[in-house]
């Protein structure tokens, strides 16, 4: 239907109309548009219908809108107003590649609008359509090249497709139309001038860049950047004597930066480590109060001249109290003789302290005072805990405790040496004693909210948490919109572990919004960074955004929802009443009485839980009422609601795991997890040419591991029993088969991967596994081979001996309780503190509040130890 030009009067309230969608006012440009409508001459105008639909779109009404929309097209398919509306449309349900389609048609009929260019551009950019950008920018550039956002635009989609020179060419350009006086310092020039000189960096065109940088000093803001880049650049072109005077004055600024002294080193070349030490030794004589070119040294010194610079570098910490000592020099714990001098150091030092208050019994000089005892039992306890002797670091930590009960980080040492002790709930309790000391510390507030997590005691959990969240909302949904994802990491483990799989799916599912969030976000950025000339960090973001989803917050949520879709498709939620019935079919009239108490018990806890999370609710629906009427006019799409109870039970578990999947095998594939779990997902599909290339890049990344040997192994079999696979697909798999596994059988195949590794616990643990899996005869050389816990063995673990007791307990090797039991007492010798090896009759009654009560008791584990 052609378009129908609406009068001078209409015509004027349809500009109201746009008005009124760009001030926010819709529930106005509704009245406008009913005003036009009702008129019968104009019930049908195309562009009126397009944007009463897109009003309706911003109150919230998304089927109204799509059908007003729609038809407005309908009637006047020639109109740039309709179809960019429509793209408008798509853009809010995140269609964007349909929402470009439709601005693509929109320029059709007004091919130099530059609002739809605008727009057109936001969204290629959102998309990574770098060509497409590109032509977009050109068009906005030849319509309006006396704006700055057209220039810095186009030499933006050049550097993102890696054509430097044309992208430092049309800067230089622009720079030339810059009126900017040689010795005045303007914030946006300045900006201009170093993502310029970023550009040439990117572009190996390092003395060009150096040239800029000199030419242009005067007229840069950030004299650091300069500075730091000159330093970069000198050492690139081999200028070492000018590099290293950079560096030395980047030293006068901040001695304690580590990369300006490995920056000295590269310009000064030392031959050897006497030469590199003198680098250091200088340092030290002209910045007698920095603690960085002390601790630098320790890393390539050894012998005799480490323990010197170790002694010095130990004495000025633990006399000043330094409480990060440890961690400075966590790096060196890999080097097995310097840490036997490290100990020999400190535990002389305390011996020494304490008979007469100096480091040794031979130095001259003022005793020290007695808090610097209290900083080595500190360092000694996180020592002890750090090469795995718990019962040493506490007796050192409790000593301390013992001086002086006020100092917070004693009580955090201490928590920490229970949880590597693999007893968190001893461990929540003294972090939540940590946290009574000071209530108004954020950081300790959430450790201890993070240690009740990972001992699943997910509601105390959430009341610590509350003390720093809004008052009149729950905690957990004022963490969420914060998007607090540690927080909702740790509910998804610890509901988890607690097989709540439709709670801990609803944290995933958080998780992933919030990744969703963050990359929607970047709208608000591609034209406000053009207009503020912030370059740098704009390119920056567009960079992080690319490899957004391999941060580890979303390969955990991945992680723990791939494990528990998995866990469903293998094992389904039956009907709970079902479920009851078969388990109370067998028990006794005793029994099932208790089992009912049991019931009734657990109901009314359920209800009065409901009632309080109402009353929760019905608050907070009273606030957004009131927000609405505050502000009526801005109504946005509600999200869909994530209900734990339809997330438990999807119909197809696989197809969503792949959902979480998929972003893994882009961002994170130098992970081997990545592509086992890819394995697992395709194996219960039946996909063997997926299977095969999943287990042939974690093959690259490590052939030796336990678990892809399990996925080998399952491969291998699968494959040789494989009916009714395409000729194609089999002639490929039996190639890559005879080079991945030779002309060995399954069962040679495990002989040989146990053979190979057999002083190693967890690489036993997976050939038995498959040696029952293969055989179940062979039940009784499996379990021996798992169950093994000889001191000669390697990996010797808490994490990887619970991982044995579960494979005992949940029949990967058989029935075998007697073992399991047997088992479990074992490691209880070997680690008397852990959790998950304790007696069957051990429970710890302690319960742990919010307010620091709980801690008071001395440690009955410890003494009965």
């Amino acid at each position: 239907m052609p378009s129908i030009a609406l009068p001078a009067k209409e015509n004027a309230l349809f500009k109201r109309i746009l008005k009124c969608y760009e001030h926010k006012q819709y529930r106005h440009g509704l009245k406008f548009c009913k005003q036009i409508l009702s008129n019968p001459k104009y019930a049908e105008h195309g562009e009126t219908l397009a944007m009463k639909g897109l009003t309706l779109n911003c109150l919230g009404k998304k089927e109204e809108a799509y059908e007003y929309v729609r038809r407005g097209l309908r009637n006047d398919l020639k109109s740039h107003v309709c179809w960019h509306v429509y793209g408008l449309l798509q853009r809010s349900d995140k269609k964007y590649d349909e929402a470009i389609k439709c601005y693509r048609n929109a320029l059709k009929w007004d091919k130099d609008n530059l609002q739809i260019l605008r727009d057109l551009s936001l969204l290629q950019i959102q998309m990574r359509d770098l060509e497409g950008y590109r032509e977009t920018r050109y068009q906005l550039l030849q319509l309006r090249p006396a704006q700055r956002a057209s220039w810095i635009g186009y030499a933006i989609a050049y550097h993102l497709l890696e054509d430097y020179d044309m992208a430092s060419k049309i800067l230089e350009e622009f720079r030339k139309t810059q009126q900017a006086s040689p010795d005045k310092i303007d914030y946006e020039y300045s900006e201009l001038l170093l993502y310029q000189n970023q550009v040439l960096r990117e572009g190996g065109m390092y003395k060009e860049a150096l040239e800029h940088l000199d030419n242009h000093e005067k007229q840069i803001c950030d004299k650091l950047a300069v500075e730091e880049c000159q330093g970069e650049l000198m050492l690139k072109l081999n200028r070492l004597k000018e590099a290293a005077e950079v560096y030395r004055r980047l030293l006068e600024r901040n001695p304690e930066n580590w990369a300006y002294y490995e920056g000295l080193e590269k310009a000064l070349r030392p031959v050897n480590v006497e030469e590199r030490l003198d680098i250091y030794e200088n340092a030290w004589t002209k910045y007698p109060k920095g603690l960085v070119p002390r601790r630098l040294p320790l890393n390539f010194l050894s012998g005799e001249k480490f323990r010197e610079v170790l002694d010095k570098y130990l004495r000025i910490n633990f006399s000043k109290g330094c409480p990060p000592v440890f961690t400075t020099l966590k790096s060196l714990y890999n080097d097995k003789e310097k840490v036997s001098i490290l100990e020999e150091l400190v535990v002389g030092y305390e011996t020494s302290l304490k008979s007469c208050n100096l480091f040794n019994p031979n130095d001259d000089g003022n005793l020290e005072p007695p808090t610097t005892r209290l900083w080595v039992q500190y360092f000694l306890a996180q020592h002890y805990d750090r090469i795995g002797q718990p019962s040493l670091a506490l007796e050192y930590i409790n000593a301390a405790i013992e001086s002086t009960p006020t100092l917070i980080e004693l009580f955090l040492v201490k928590a920490k040496i229970y949880k590597h002790a693999g007893n968190i709930k001893e461990a929540a309790k003294w972090m939540d004693e940590a946290q009574a000391l000071d209530t108004a510390d954020r950081f300790i507030n959430s450790k201890c909210a993070k240690y009740m997590l990972k001992a699943n005691l997910v509601k105390e959990a959430e009341d610590m948490c509350s003390k720093f969240t809004r008052e009149g909302t729950a905690a957990v949904d004022n963490l969420n919109e914060m998007q607090c994802m540690w927080f909702q990491t740790e509910c998804a483990l610890a509901y988890q572990s607690m097989n709540k799989y439709g709670e801990a799916l609803k944290k995933c599912h958080e998780i992933e919004r919030h990744f969703a969030e963050i990359t929607d976000d970047q709208f608000d950025f591609h034209t406000y960074c053009m207009r503020k000339m912030t370059l740098r960090s704009y390119v920056d973001l567009l960079k992080l955004e690319d490899v957004l989803r391999c941060h580890p917050f979303y390969f955990k949520a991945a992680k723990v929802a791939i494990e528990i879709y998995l866990k469903l498709h293998d094992h389904p939620l039956t009907d709970e009443n079902k479920e009851l019935e078969a388990d109370t079919a067998n028990l006794s009239d005793k029994e099932l009485k208790k089992l009912r108490n049991k019931q009734r018990r657990a109901q009314k806890k359920a209800q009065l839980e409901e009632e309080k999370r109402n009353a929760e609710k019905e608050k907070q629906l009273k606030n957004q009422r009131k927000k609405k009427e505050e502000d009526e006019e801005e109504i946005g799409a509600q999200k869909e609601e994530l209900v734990p109870e339809k997330l438990a039970k999807v119909d197809s578990p696989l197809e969503e795991a792949i959902k979480f999947l998929t972003p893994l095998k882009t961002l994170v594939k130098n992970k081997i997890e990545t592509h086992l779990f890819a394995f697992e997902i395709y194996y219960r599909k039946e996909k063997f040419l997926l299977m095969l290339q999943s287990v042939k890049r974690a093959f690259a990344i490590d052939p030796d591991n336990p678990w892809l040997h399990e996925c080998l192994f399952r491969f291998f079999k699968a494959v040789s029993e494989s009916k009714n696979v395409p000729d194609a697909v089999q002639t490929v798999l039996m190639q890559q088969m005879s080079r991945l596994f030779g002309d060995t059988n399954p069962k040679s195949f495990n002989e040989a991967f146990l053979s190979k590794h057999l002083n190693s616990i967890p690489h036993r643990l997976a050939a038995a596994k498959m040696m029952y899996y293969n055989d179940p005869s062979n039940q009784k050389r499996a379990v021996e081979l798992a169950t093994g816990l000889d001191e000669f063995l390697d990996k010797r673990s808490i994490q990887i001996c619970v991982k044995v007791l579960d494979a005992v307990r949940d029949g990967s090797l058989g029935v075998c309780k007697e073992t399991a039991e047997t088992y479990r007492a074992q490691c209880h010798k070997i680690f008397p503190y852990a959790l998950a090896f304790m007696p069957p009759g051990y429970e710890d009654d302690a319960k742990i509040t919010v307010n620091g009560d709980s801690a008071t008791e001395p440690e009955e584990l410890a003494n009965e130890i």
